[in-house]
């Protein structure tokens, strides 16, 4: 009988300068699939000197990258854009190994990132200036926006791939250089996005992964070389990288935590209702910040709503997400510990559960880190499972008598990020819009993410920094004004040349 010894896991790199690069610091941390428990890979942990040496790197291909055209940087925005949506299928399976969400919605991921990369090939519009003739006799006045320098990316796990495309492509196009320092849970898709980069035609150095830990950040925050951050992860660390990154002079954006609240009227359509909670609150193992984890009943349609959301919580099909599932795994087994820590505080604090999670049965082979969906009735403000944001598939309900109760339930939360409501009646849907407190709102939308031409970003804890990320807010970001003032003699023309003009 022949034994099969497992091959080892692969050995990742940093990327800097075009180019594969080996860090120095001697530290590597595991990579697995979620849905096997099998150690996949092994990524670096840079070392200050590491993270000194990529950023040197994107400092030194920055004089180049601001200076080529809009023509030339569009030329290269658009050949990216069509490669990653030729090949985005395979992208998506790289999420699904590390990360362990299902196919499509790994797919649904590399859309989304995708739409921020075609607002980003219309640069050349979005940083058009202003100008004023005669401002004063024969003096002009212009406005113009100019690239920053470096700027550092720091991404969550949760979306390897979208959340870094939030950033980066703006960056680039309106000529930036690029550090992204990917989460070393999920270091493939970055690694991968490089490559496609340079595939593209983008010069060496304008796009960079600095793989690595807190150690890796803090040499970010605090290098003298990157102009700015882009961070999105949990508000402790959110509120640690605005003041560590301010305090040394750069500019931030830094989107942290959430909890989402769905507010159902008496109203509103249950079924729909019910459909959309079990989507948004357990989509992605709930491992989304703008996933719907507290769901307000208002009047008597809790019973019958929770009964709905049960019913059609009961029937997903959990396991690996390669094989069809509804949902998939958890990204680690401490997540998995910490979440099923969270439910038994629930229990323990007095909450109904209604569907638990832990007694699920999972299509998949190995040791995975899978909890199922899970369900929690009659949940006080008091309790963990709703003051903290849990980040995996477990949903509350809880139940207040009036449409103001449940405003001033949200509005007292403190996070701010994303918010629902659900009802036919267009005036309160419509006071509900300008009441809450919260930087975005869907309306019958549970997870209401806006299209790239518009900013994502929440209010209250759920933001730290001057924008929120995409959109003119994100060009606004990764730019500067500079306002110049001209004054010239009479201009004279010589030459002739009959050819028609080109760019480049």
């Amino acid at each position: 009988m022949t034994v099969t010894t497992p091959a080892p896991p692969a050995v990742l790199h940093h990327w800097a300068g075009g180019t594969p690069v080996e860090g120095e610091s001697g530290r590597f941390a595991d990579v697995t699939d979620p849905a096997t428990g099998a150690t996949t890979a092994r990524v670096p942990l840079a070392s200050a000197d590491d993270a000194a040496r990529v950023i040197a790197t994107a400092r030194a291909a920055f004089p180049a990258w601001r200076d080529a055209s809009l023509a030339r940087r569009s030329k290269i925005l658009f050949a990216f854009r069509a490669l990653l949506d030729a090949r985005a299928d395979e992208l998506a399976q790289i999420i699904t190994a590390e990360h362990g969400k299902v196919l499509a919605d790994a797919a649904g991921e590399v859309a989304r990132g995708l739409e921020v990369v075609e607002f980003a090939c219309g640069m050349p519009h979005l940083l058009k200036g202003s100008a004023t003739e005669n401002a004063s006799t024969n003096v002009d006045i212009a406005s113009i926006r100019q690239p920053l320098g470096v700027v550092g990316i720091i991404s969550p796990f949760n979306f390897p791939a979208m959340v870094p495309m939030w950033f980066f492509p703006i960056a680039i196009a309106a000529g930036n250089t690029v550090v992204l320092k990917p989460s070393e849970k999920v270091p493939g898709a970055a690694l991968w996005l490089a490559r496609l980069w340079q595939e593209a035609g983008l010069p060496d150095g304008v796009f960079n992964v600095l793989n690595g830990d807190k150690e890796a950040v803090d040499a970010l925050l605090t290098s003298p070389d990157v102009a700015a951050v882009s961070f999105v992860g949990s508000t402790p660390v959110a509120r640690y990288v605005h003041r560590t990154a301010t305090e040394h002079g750069k500019r931030v954006q830094a989107l942290g935590g959430a909890k989402n609240h769905m507010v159902v009227l008496p109203d509103a359509d249950l079924d729909l209702a019910a459909d959309q909670a079990v989507n948004a609150g357990f989509g992605s193992a709930g491992e989304r910040c703008m996933a719907i984890s507290a769901v307000v009943a208002v009047g008597d349609v809790a019973d019958r709503l929770v009964a709905a959301i049960a019913d059609r919580a009961r029937a997903l099909r959990t396991g690996d997400g390669r094989r069809g599932t509804d949902m998939g795994p958890l990204v680690t087994r401490a997540a998995l510990d910490r979440v099923t820590g969270y439910i038994e505080a629930g229990q323990q604090a007095g909450a109904t559960l209604a569907l638990d999670g832990r007694t699920a049965r999972y299509d998949a082979d190995g040791d995975g880190f899978f909890v199922g969906p899970t369900l929690f009735d009659h949940v006080t403000t008091d309790m963990s499972i709703y003051t903290d944001e849990i980040f995996g598939p477990v949903l509350s309900v809880l139940r207040v008598d009036t449409y103001d109760e449940a405003l001033a339930l949200v509005n007292r939360n403190p996070y701010g990020n994303g918010t629902a409501i659900f009802t036919h009646d267009g005036g309160a849907a419509r006071r509900f819009q300008n009441e809450v407190e919260v930087g975005m709102v869907g309306i019958n939308v549970p997870v209401p993410v806006p299209m790239a031409y518009y900013s994502f970003g929440g209010w209250k804890n759920s933001l730290f920094g001057d924008t929120h990320a995409h959109g003119t807010d994100g060009v606004h970001f990764y730019t500067r004004t500079k306002v110049v003032t001209t004054r010239w003699p009479d201009p004279s023309h010589r030459g002739v040349d009959l050819g028609f003009p080109r760019n480049a």
